[in-house]
């Protein structure tokens, strides 16, 4: 398919109420590029293109013109099946992502065969002056390296990373409330010991309080951890 031919695809699956709501969670898009296209339809257009085989030209055609191209773009990659392929198109596509929900949707299940590689990349995207770079590394500390094969290394990596950045601080404060859900003993350390700047550390607890999976005696705790300056 074209980029005309997607772009008219997206437009026929426009729901307007959608694009509305949507707007509101984005604020940092503008609201003239926002379609209005649930998520399964993109899921469901870009399995369509990727059966084709035909995607290379839109993915090329950077920076996109709208929120749902991006979209599209993010879940197109997660369908490649060789990792060097998918690391060297993430490589040119980061750069442009330019909201939260983009960054948060990519999850290439190719990395988890590659994770020893993968850490090296994360290493770089970490250290970016771009913020959902930056928070593309944490997403995948946080999706590939909080079960079996976890490291206080990995959190570390998290803590130290110097931002002011609204969505890099929430990204902390995810990476760190779900840590916390799984490896509580070896995460409330970070809190204890003031290892996180104090944003991070208030929205880090106010995050794990609305967990589920944090008991109420972890909850009564954290809460007595919380910093007022």
């Amino acid at each position: 398919m074209t980029v005309e031919e997607i772009e008219k695809s997206l437009f026929e699956m426009r729901d307007i109420s959608y694009k509305n709501f949507h707007e509101k969670l984005i604020p940092t898009v503008d609201p003239s590029s926002i379609i209005g296209v649930r998520t399964p339809r993109l899921r469901s257009l870009a399995s369509e293109i990727f059966k084709q085989s035909n995607y290379q030209a839109f993915l090329s055609s950077l920076p996109h013109k709208y929120y749902e191209e991006n979209n599209l773009h993010g879940f197109i990659l997660e369908k490649f099946k060789n990792y060097e392929q998918t690391i060297e198109a993430l490589k040119k596509f980061l750069p442009y992502i330019d909201n939260w929900a983009t960054c948060d949707l990519i999850t290439p299940k190719i990395f988890k065969k590659h994770l020893d590689k993968l850490y090296s990349e994360i290493n770089l995207w970490i250290k970016s002056k771009h913020t959902y770079t930056i928070r593309f590394a944490i997403n995948m500390l946080m999706r590939f390296y909080l079960d079996d094969n976890f490291s206080t290394e990995y959190s570390d990596k998290v803590a130290q990373i110097e931002s002011e950045e609204y969505y890099v601080i929430m990204g902390k404060a995810w990476y760190f409330a779900t840590a916390l859900a799984k490896h509580y003993d070896k995460i409330i350390i970070y809190l204890e010991e003031n290892k996180l700047d104090i944003q991070t550390h208030n929205k880090t607890i106010r995050k794990a309080i609305e967990s589920y999976r944090i008991s109420k005696e972890q909850k009564d705790y954290l809460r007595t951890l919380t910093k007022t300056k």
